[in-house]
């Protein structure tokens, strides 16, 4: 397995040069036995394919059998079988061949269908376990192109592998029987192998060169369309549609001339595989004419002689392009397994504990943490939110507050220290009972797809419509909700588009609010949100936040005044705590940030309430 770091960071292991997607890699037993541990809760279909592919390829190899002996007997052939007999059994052959033939690739299909659909789960299972932190570092492209192009090239695989081991069985009986019927002529007939070997040894390290060639190509081109239509905006703003399109164009014409390279090399070997073939049935022909002639070989052999050789280049084939579909397949595995191996750092304690019945108090108790090593973000926190307050979070971009609230909700561990909810360090406590417990909602809202009704209860199944009412209109969103053209049933678009910025924030409340949490964390939650929509959910949560411990993180300082403690940070330190009025009166940090940013927020108070 490769260092290249996956999220580009040294922490984490990645795949062999993702940027450019190398999609040939040398055989891996060990990723084969762990893909295929994923077939083996299926036996019953792994038998039936096993099987099938088994009486599949004796019936192919006994066709050409069957018609030496049809030949035979239409001659009179001295001891050949009664014509009858051999007529009955080529179309019973026929039929055989017909059926496995069927089975095998339907078996192999679903056998295949099935492996993958676990393959998906266990990642998305994995990918929900794993540190967030993984998660925020990593393109969500990359993961994306793991789940859905890397497990469709192992389903590729597992559906040509069946065909391959078929072909590879079939190659061999061909050459037993080709040997056992004549083996001067068997042998002259594989004297074509040796050069199949030749040609295909020169024509490999050009097909990697330009496959990769082909498949960076398209990369580039597909970022560079992705690209676009994401910032399609700003590209409408500043005019630059005709720029991107000619720079798009040389990017897809050099993608063009790639792929069709791409297609040339890999089409090569068609007709060189076609040549050797009638290059192996000339030799058939004049040899086996020859010995016809002689006495010394009879007719059906020599036309048995001639299917055989046609037959024999057309596994080869295939298992040609079997084995590019094996190394992609290696690569692929490769990427999947490396997801799959990621630790799962957050896990429950042995002996962990429920805390839905303890009281909602938060301690930081000499913290100390950061997503690097050596690079902590906070140093030797210490502090304590007492139940059923309000506490509130501040100070520059950069000095901590969103980890503090993630140390909260355990999406990391500390390096040093502990945090406590209740008085149980939250290591000790099931995750389960921790959710229970500690609601968030975040600056940027995330929405599903689905209902108003569905989004709002996401964190609580159990909800009803009037428990999704009534939080929905503390918060001051039930009025534009029953707006919607289908209420509360209106399905929304891809996160939410179809709701403005605020409102998307507002159904992120009422979500966090109709869970009914002990702890509430709301980091930068009203940024988003109008001055006068804000004044109302500051309204409603005076009273919704009685009975619960909250935790506010703030950069417009006006809206939390009323904060029971502010804790004002910089550079990962506390440096003040206090009510708005003592830290003001004291003249430090906290009151440079309000005086400098927001007392305008004062002069617009004012104007409200006059």
């Amino acid at each position: 397995m490769s260092s290249t770091g996956f999220v580009g960071n040294p922490g984490v292991v990645g795949p062999r040069g993702e940027s450019g997607e190398e999609i040939f890699s040398t055989f891996d037993p060990n990723i084969l036995k762990r893909f295929f541990a994923f077939a083996l809760p299926y036996p019953g279909a792994l038998f039936r394919v096993l099987l099938a592919v088994s009486i599949f390829v004796a019936s192919q190899v006994s066709i050409p059998i069957a018609i030496r002996y049809a030949v035979d007997s239409a001659v009179g052939r001295h001891q050949a079988l009664p014509l009858g007999f051999v007529i009955l059994g080529f179309f019973g052959l026929i039929g055989v061949n017909a059926v496995t033939s069927f089975v095998q690739e339907w078996t192999a299909a679903t056998l295949a269908q099935r492996v993958i659909f676990d393959l998906r789960r266990a990642m998305f299972a994995h990918l929900q376990a794993v540190s967030s932190s993984f998660v925020e570092q990593t393109h969500v492209g990359r993961i994306m192109s793991r789940i859905q192009g890397d497990v469709n090239s192992l389903q590729e695989f597992v559906e040509t592998s069946v065909q391959a081991v078929g072909d590879f069985v079939l190659l061999n009986g061909i050459v037993v029987v080709l040997l056992w019927m004549d083996w001067r002529l068997g042998l002259l007939t594989l004297t074509t192998v040796p050069i199949l070997i030749v040609i295909r040894a020169l024509w490999l390290p050009q097909a990697k060169e330009t496959f990769r060639r082909a498949r960076d190509a398209s990369s580039i081109a597909n970022a560079a369309l992705a690209e676009n239509i994401n910032g399609v905006r700003t590209v409408q703003q500043t005019r630059r549609e005709a720029f991107n399109f000619r720079a798009y164009e040389i990017k897809a014409r050099k993608n063009l001339l790639a792929q069709v390279q791409a297609a040339w090399t890999a089409q090569i070997m068609v007709p060189t595989v076609d040549i050797l073939t009638g290059l192996g049935q000339g030799a058939v022909v004049i040899a086996g004419g020859w010995a016809v002639a002689s006495g010394r070989l009879g007719i059906g052999v020599m036309i048995a002689f001639i299917f055989y050789v046609q037959r024999f280049f057309d596994p080869i084939r295939t298992l040609s392009q079997q084995y590019t579909v094996m190394q992609r397949a290696m690569a692929a595995g490769d990427r999947i397994f490396e997801v799959l191996d990621i630790p799962v750092k957050i896990r429950d304690a042995a002996g962990a504990v429920d805390i839905d019945g303890a009281e909602p108090t938060i301690s930081f108790e000499h913290v100390t943490f950061g997503y690097r090593e050596g690079r902590p973000i906070l140093k030797d926190i210490c502090f304590t939110a007492e139940a059923h307050r309000v506490i509130a979070l501040v100070g520059p971009t950069g000095s901590g507050k969103t980890s503090i609230a993630a140390l909260i909700d355990r999406f990391h561990d500390v390096w040093r220290g502990s945090v406590r909810i209740g008085g149980h360090d939250v290591r000790e406590i099931t995750q389960a009972s921790l959710g229970r417990v500690v609601a968030m909602v975040l600056q940027e809202p995330f929405l599903f797809t689905g209902t108003v009704f569905e989004n709002i209860r996401y964190s609580s199944i159990w909800a009803d419509r009037y428990d999704v009412e009534r939080a929905a209109k503390a918060v001051h969103a039930h009025d534009f909700i029953m707006a919607l053209p289908h209420g509360y049933d209106t399905q929304l678009e891809q996160r939410g588009q179809n709701l403005s910025i605020g409102e998307r924030q507002l159904l992120s409340f009422a979500r966090a609010l109709v869970a009914d949490p002990k702890i509430l964390m709301l980091d930068e939650a009203t940024a988003s949100i109008d001055s006068f929509t804000e004044r109302k959910i500051q309204d409603a949560l005076k009273v919704l936040l009685k009975g619960r411990t909250c935790l506010v993180i703030a950069h417009r300082l006006a809206t939390i005044r009323d904060a029971d403690k502010i804790i004002v940070l910089r550079q990962g330190e506390i440096v003040e705590q206090g009510t708005h009025d003592q830290l003001l009166e004291k003249g430090g940090l906290y009151a440079h940030l309000y005086a400098r940013n927001y007392a305008s927020f004062d002069d617009l108070a004012g104007a409200n309430d006059a």
